[in-house]
């Protein structure tokens, strides 16, 4: 019984000594970041982040910062980041064919997100016009395969050296035996290449 007095009598101790002057014992403070706006700025947009989306409300994905990408349905802040860098790199969206490029974004994703989101870019995601048309595994470049999404120039050089080694690729899932090409991706890859 007297250790438990004790310890009340140190923590009372302790947060009298913490406590500044005019403050109550339980006060919150918001931690500042540095160059990011005042106190009241931050408040409100740590409380416009952390709401969720009012109905028919929608979220430009092309000009979002990552904090309000991060409020949309099944979209985390980690996502959200990676989208705003693939934006970054890569320019605008334009729709979302051009948010399939991004890492992480799959056909159930584009679904869950259809009625919550809107695009404003003024152009069009730079390899647009290669992601949009269906290609030939078998005949397709390395510039042409870079081009879509999920796919770089390392992978596309992959899938090209695959295709020169073993022979032409009987259908799409012939992808899975490239090295490094996730099933993930082959099956992203599915519905934009066809073999002939």
């Amino acid at each position: 019984m007297l250790l438990l007095l004790a310890l009340a009598v140190a923590g009372q101790g302790v947060r009298y000594l913490v406590t500044r002057p005019g403050e109550s014992p339980g006060d919150v403070q918001l931690l500042r970041a540095l160059g990011t706006g005042s106190p009241a700025q931050q408040r409100d947009s740590a409380m416009r982040q952390g709401r969720p989306l009012a109905e028919g409300e929608r979220i430009d994905v092309d000009v979002a910062a990552a904090g309000e990408l991060a409020r949309l349905p099944k979209v985390g802040p980690r996502l959200a980041k990676t989208i705003v860098a693939d934006r970054q790199a890569h320019g605008p969206f334009g729709g979302l064919g051009g948010l399939d490029r991004v890492a992480g974004v799959g056909p159930g994703l584009l679904k869950t997100l259809t009625p919550h989101v809107v695009f404003s870019g003024s152009g069009a995601p730079k390899n647009a016009a290669t992601a949009q048309k269906m290609l030939d595994i078998n005949t397709a470049t390395v510039a042409e395969l870079d081009g879509l999404p999920g796919i770089g120039p390392a992978k596309a050089q992959a899938i090209v050296r695959y295709r020169e080694e073993h022979g032409p690729f009987i259908d799409v899932e012939a992808l899975a035996g490239v090295p490094g090409l996730s099933r993930t991706i082959g099956t992203r890859l599915s519905r934009l290449v066809v073999a002939r």
